[in-house]
Parts: C-alpha cells; structure tokens; sequence
C-alpha cells in the first residue's frame, strides 16, 4: 500500500506546538525569578516574593527535567541556565562554611521577636536557662513582657540590660550575662515606629563588642518598601578594622534581598548561613494563613568572630522562631580595659 504524506493530517505538528508552548510556560517563570533575583530588583511587591526563592530554586530542576523528557532544546537549556543560577545562590546556605581562627572566649546569643508581647515568657526564660544564654536580644517588647521574665528569673539569670519596653511592637530590648556600657536605643522612621536597643558587652579575655537588637520596617505593603530599604540602610555597618559588632534580630529580609547582602558586605556574615543552617525557616506561617516559613531573623556577627554552631526554636504566642548562636570571640590583644560606665 502507497501512503501519500503530502495527505497526512497536520495532527503531529499541532501537536508539537502544543508541547512547546506548554513547555515554555513551565520554564519562563522560573527564568524570570532567576532573572528579578539576580539583578536585584527587589522593589514593591517584588520585595514579599523574592523571601520565597528557595522555595522556586527546590522547584526549578522540575520545568528541565520536563523540557530535557520531551526533548526540547531551548526551553531546555533556558530551564538548565535557571535553575543552575536559583541552586548557585541558595544552595550554599545548607552547606558550613570556614570560620576565622578566634581563640577567646565562647558567647552564647539568643534572639526573639515576641510578636507584641504575647510570645510565651516560661519558654523564652527556659531556652535561656537551659541553653545557658550569654546574650537576649528581643523585639516588640512590652512593658508587660518586661514584668512577666523578671517574675520568672531573667533579671537573675542575665542582670545587665539595656531597655526600651513599649505597648505594641516597636519596643526593643537587650539583656546579657555581661556588662553593657554606651547603651542606647536606635529610632526608626517606618510607619511601625520600631527601635533598637544596644549596648557594648565587656567579656572578659575579648575586646568590647557592640551588640544590637535589630528590628527594621517590614515591607508588609509597597507603601512601606521604602521605609524597609531605609531602615535597613540605616543599621550599623560593620567596622572590620575597629569595634566587634553583632546585629541580632528580626531583619524582615532574607539573603535573597539586596539590602541586606549589602550590610553583609560591609563586614558581616551571617551566621546561620555560616554553619549550613541558611534554610532554616525562622517567620511564618502569620495569622492563621499558611504561609511557608522564611528566614528573616538572623544573627550577623563581625567576620572575625567564629560561629559555632546555630539552632532554631519554637516560641509559642509568637509567629517568629527564637534563633540561637554559639559565637567565638578574637582574644583581646594588650590590658586596656572599656572606659565606659557598666549598666
């Protein structure tokens, strides 16, 4: 039998169209979100998104493996280039990286947003008793929440402090084991009106360290980004060749946000991301709504401290997880001793 092809119905070639463009809407949104991520374009709405990219980066070898089965070429390899560019960028932060060679001593730091007051207070004072905290830096601290962890002991367990306690979330606060001396409380503009108390830490064997409770705008709407750009712009840049500092709180930005890689490069790293705990969720999910969790509490230590080690803990009553990092300070080098007043 003769089979006349030019009779042949065009079934096949609609059908590869067909594959193709499906192919491609498996594979663009991916190369957009590899594309926005590594330009940096975190503005408006763009800013809540982009705290999801290692979420998209689990996702994305799933559109190549899809174009590389059904063999086609070009969406292949734009799927490969997006997906290398996603695992590039988020799949350090699950591996340890080198630390610094610190020979002084061990301090242990603890921060916690309390989500206005209402994060349970016998679970905060026990992770710092039983984890023998050094250092408690704490957000959205209350007058109420100030009274209830001295009734439990923390005035006991960490006697020096640096307070600013306030009805609502702006309040801020800042204990430790340690002295603290040119202690103060940071303003910002957003419209949460959210501080940031700090202080100098005197431990013994190490140089003063400056250490401070963050808590800049969160960009919950686009009428606030500029507000969170501002206040994150407007944290301590970290001196490499003065003062130690740490900043410890709730950032309101993930690794995956420029503002805060730029404070990173003025100094700092990030400690969770340091020991291979980068991916670990530390906000959501947020009033009933099943947000995944992102990493927006962090711990950023001056480059010349070690970080040992870095564990995450549920807090009841608040929306944030408590975030725990085992630090190594630079010995102090000479006798000199802080001149500042010891509170």
């Amino acid at each position: 039998m003769i089979v006349d092809l030019r009779e042949r119905p065009p079934v096949s070639r609609r059908r590869r169209l067909t594959v193709g463009a499906l192919c491609w809407l498996a594979v663009l949104p991916g190369a957009a979100w590899a594309a926005l991520r590594l330009v940096g374009l975190d503005r408006g709405p763009l800013v809540q998104a982009l705290a999801f990219t290692p979420y998209v980066a689990a996702w994305s070898p799933l559109p190549l493996v899809l174009t590389l089965v059904l063999r086609r070429r070009r969406p292949a390899l734009v799927a490969a280039v997006a997906t290398v560019a996603l695992l590039a960028v988020v799949a350090p932060r699950a591996l340890p990286s080198a630390q610094p060679t610190a020979t002084g001593p061990t301090v242990r730091l603890l921060t916690a947003n309390l989500l206005a007051g209402a994060a349970d207070p016998h679970t905060l004072v026990e992770l710092v008793r039983t984890h023998q905290v050094d250092v408690l830096a704490v957000q959205e601290f209350t007058p109420a929440a100030r009274a209830e962890l001295d009734r439990l002991g923390l005035d006991r367990l960490l006697p020096h402090r640096q307070l600013n306690a306030l009805d609502g979330t702006p309040g801020s606060g800042l204990y430790s084991r340690f002295p603290i001396g040119d202690a103060g409380v940071r303003h910002h503009r957003g419209a949460w009106g959210f501080t940031q108390a700090f202080g100098t830490i005197a431990v013994a064997g190490a140089p003063p360290v400056r250490v401070e409770s963050a808590h800049p705008a969160a960009p919950y709407a686009v009428d606030q980004v500029d507000f969170w750009r501002t206040d994150l712009a407007a944290q301590p840049p970290a001196t490499p060749d003065g003062l130690l500092r740490i900043l410890a709180g709730d950032f309101n930005a993930t690794l995956d946000h420029g503002p805060l890689r730029a404070l990173l490069r003025t100094g700092y790293v990030d400690a969770a991301d340091a020991t291979g705990r980068g991916l670990t969720g530390t906000w959501g999910p947020y009033d009933g709504d099943m947000i995944p969790a992102v990493t927006i509490d962090h711990v950023l230590a001056d480059r010349r401290i070690a970080v040992r080690s870095v564990d995450v803990f549920r807090l009841p009553g608040s929306d944030h997880r408590a975030v725990l990092a085992t630090l190594t300070l630079p010995a102090r080098t000479g006798t000199s001793a802080p001149t500042w007043t010891a509170r």
